[in-house]
């Protein structure tokens, strides 16, 4: 089973799961916003996944812009 860390306002994450829903994959759901990756995860993740660290962060959003972020991380 995957872990499915979604934003349930966000379109491509209501694509992605009606997409998982519909090819029966089983995951466990988890709001972004009540509980996000932790520090643990991302170590995890960021290696595997050969990106970027700016990729796992929504550089359109408001929390982003307005926060450090951006000068750590900038598009």
């Amino acid at each position: 089973m995957i872990t499915f860390i979604c934003y349930s306002k966000c379109s491509t994450c209501i694509k992605a799961r009606k997409w998982l829903d519909e090819h029966g994959i089983e995951y466990a759901y988890r709001e972004i916003k009540e509980n996000g990756p932790t520090y643990e995860e991302l170590s995890l993740w960021l290696p595997v996944s050969g990106l970027p660290v700016r990729k796992f962060f929504n550089t359109s959003g408001k929390s982003y812009r307005e926060h450090p972020l951006k000068a750590d991380f900038p598009i």
